[in-house]
C-alpha cells in the first residue's frame, strides 16, 4: 500500500474536516435526503452496518480515481504545484529522467524520460501525432483516463515505429474516422492523459531522445482539418487536492472526477450504492453533519477498504522467489467491476502499463518473508548465465525507500540498473551477473554493479518492456517460464 493512501486513512481517524454537500443546507441532509427518498421508495435506509460497507467499497472503487485527479491537479491545473508540467491539450517534454525529488507519482519510472499530456476532450477530439522513432529505441504513449483505465497504446509495441496521426476522443463523441488517422481511441472520461516514454540508452543519449520528443504532436481535430474550432467548453473550478484535503476531502474529490466519467454498465451497482450515502457526480460529502455512530462507521469502512487493498497486495499475488508478480493494470474490459485489483494496482504503482507493454515484479522481501532493510543488511542479486529477462525492448530494475516509494537520494545519482548499462558491467567468471544492493558503496572494484539502498526500509521494482511472449517469458504473469531470482543476504550492516 502506498505512503499516501495510508496518511489519508489515518487522518481519517483522527481529524475529519470536511465541507457542506451542495444543496444540502443543514447537518445530517446528505443520508437523510437519501432516506427520505428511500423510504418513499419503500427501501430501507441505510444502517450502519451498510453506511460502512458503503465507504468501504466507495474507498477501493474511489481510490484510483482520486490518485489520478491529484495528478491531474498537480500537472495540469495549479502552475503552484511544483509539479505543474503544462496546460491541458499540451504536451511537456522532459528533458531528464525522475529523480527523488519528484514525489508526485509512487514508484515512478526513471530509465524512460517522460512527455505528458493531459486531454480536455470536452469540446472536441484531439489528435495525437508521432514521428517515425528508430526501430531499436522503444517508445509508447499510454493513454489512461480518470477511471484509470488504460485504454490504447501507440508505439513500438502497438502501433509500430512509423509516423503517424492518431486521434483521442471523450466517452459521447460520435463522429466518423477522418482520412489520415490511423486509429481512434475512446476514453471513458472527458479527461485523459497521454504518457510518453522514451528509452534513453545512456546519459550522453539524452539529446537523441529530445529529437524523438520534438516530434511529438498534439491538436484538436478542428485544426489538423484546418476546420473553426467550435465554442470552448465552459471553465472548470477544480477543487485544489493536497496530501491533507486528500484525507479529509476523499469523498468530494472522488465525486469531483465522477461528473466527467460517465458510468459504463458494471459501475451502475457501485454508484447506486454510493448515492445511498450521499456520494456521486459533482456532489460533496458532508461527513461532519452525520450523526457520530454513522461518521465513525464512514471511517471505519474506509479502514476496512485499506486493509483490504494491503492484504491484496500481500497474499493475492503470485509470489516467485520473493517477487510479487502479478499484471493489475488494463483496460475497463480488463477489470470488468473488480475494483479491488483496481484499487490494487493503483497503490502499487499509479500509471502502470498493461503487461503486454510491460511486467513489473516487485518486493519489499527475501524469498523467506524477511523484510529488505537497507540498514541492517548488504544483499546481491544473482542472473545466471543466459537469464537476464527475456525482453523485446529492454529491462531494469529500480530502487524505492520502503517507506515513501519514492527513489532514493544517493552518492553516485543511480536510481536504478538497466539492459543498457550491462557493458558497463562486470560479470562474473561463469558468466553470471551479480548486483549489489546496499546503502554503502561495495568498493570501486564493485561499483559498475551497485544499486545504491536506503538506510531502512526498501522497495525493489523491476521493469520488463516489451515482455516475451514466447519461452523463456515472463507470461502469463506469475506463471512464466522464466522467472526472477531471488535476493541474498551478502552480508549483515
Amino acid at each position: 500500500m502506498n505512503e499516501a493512501s495510508k496518511r489519508l486513512v489515518a487522518g481519517l481517524a483522527l481529524a475529519v474536516s470536511i465541507v457542506g454537500l451542495a444543496g444540502c443546507d443543514k447537518p445530517g441532509d446528505a443520508i437523510k435526503q437519501a432516506e427520505t427518498k428511500d423510504t418513499a421508495k419503500g427501501i430501507p435506509a441505510p444502517g450502519i452496518a451498510e453506511v460502512k460497507a458503503i465507504a468501504e467499497e466507495g474507498f477501493i472503487y474511489g481510490l484510483p480515481v482520486v490518485m489520478i485527479y491529484q495528478i491531474m491537479y498537480d500537472y495540469a491545473v495549479d502552475r503552484n504545484s511544483g509539479q505543474f508540467k503544462a496546460p491541458f491539450n499540451e504536451i511537456k517534454n522532459e528533458p531528464q529522467v525522475y529523480t527523488y525529488k519528484d514525489t508526485a507519482i509512487v514508484t515512478p519510472n526513471s530509465d524512460t524520460p517522460y512527455s505528458w499530456l493531459w486531454l480536455d476532450l470536452r469540446t472536441e477530439p484531439m489528435v495525437l501525432s508521432v514521428p517515425a522513432v528508430p526501430r531499436d529505441r522503444y517508445y509508447a504513449v499510454q493513454l489512461t483516463d480518470l477511471n484509470s483505465f488504460n485504454f490504447g497504446y501507440i508505439g513500438s509495441r502497438a502501433t509500430g515505429s512509423d509516423a503517424g496521426d492518431y486521434m483521442v476522443v471523450g466517452p459521447d463523441w460520435k463522429g466518423e474516422k477522418p482520412a489520415g488517422i490511423k486509429q481512434v481511441f475512446r476514453s471513458s472520461s472527458q479527461f485523459a492523459l497521454g504518457v510518453y516514454r522514451t528509452q534513453l540508452f545512456n546519459p550522453d543519449d539524452m539529446p537523441n531522445v529530445e529529437k524523438v520528443q520534438a516530434g511529438y504532436k498534439a491538436q484538436p481535430l478542428s485544426a489538423y482539418l484546418k476546420q473553426p474550432a467550435p465554442a470552448a467548453a465552459p471553465a472548470v473550478d477544480f477543487p485544489k487536492i493536497d496530501k491533507a484535503s486528500m484525507r479529509s476531502d476523499f469523498f468530494d474529490y472522488l465525486g469531483f472526477a465522477l461528473q466527467f466519467a460517465p458510468p459504463g454498465p458494471e459501475e451502475e451497482a457501485i454508484r447506486a450504492r454510493l448515492a445511498r450515502i450521499g456520494i456521486g457526480p459533482g456532489k460533496k460529502f458532508d461527513l461532519e453533519s452525520l450523526p457520530a455512530a454513522q461518521q465513525a462507521a464512514v471511517v471505519a469502512g474506509m479502514k476496512e477498504g485499506d486493509a483490504k487493498i494491503k492484504q491484496y497486495l500481500e497474499s493475492g499475488v503470485k509470489r516467485v522467489n520473493g517477487w510479487g508478480v502479478f499484471s493489475p493494470f488494463g483496460d475497463r474490459a480488463f477489470y470488468n467491476g473488480d475494483w479491488l485489483k483496481r484499487a490494487a494496482a493503483g497503490a502499487a504503482g499509479i500509471l502502470g502499463n498493461d503487461g503486454v507493454e510491460a511486467m513489473y515484479p516487485f518486493t519489499r522481501n527475501l524469498a523467506n518473508g524477511d523484510v529488505l532493510d537497507g540498514s541492517q543488511h548488504k544483499y546481491t542479486l544473482t542472473f545466471a548465465k543466459g537469464q537476464l529477462p527475456p525482453v523485446n525492448a529492454f529491462w531494469s530494475i529500480t530502487m524505492y525507500d520502503g517507506k515513501t516509494q519514492f527513489l532514493v537520494e544517493n552518492p553516485i545519482n543511480r536510481y536504478l540498473i538497466n539492459s543498457p548499462m550491462l557493458p558497463g558491467m562486470n560479470k562474473n567468471p561463469d558468466g553470471s551477473l551479480t548486483l549489489y544492493i546496499q546503502n554503502k558503496s561495495p568498493g570501486k572494484d564493485k561499483e559498475a554493479n551497485w544499486l545504491p539502498a536506503p538506510d531502512g526500509p526498501i522497495y525493489l521494482v523491476m521493469r520488463l518492456y516489451w515482455p516475451k511472449d514466447t519461452p523463456p517469458s515472463i507470461l502469463p504473469p506469475g506463471e512464466g517460464t522464466w522467472q526472477p531470482p531471488a535476493l541474498r543476504i551478502s552480508e549483515t550492516n
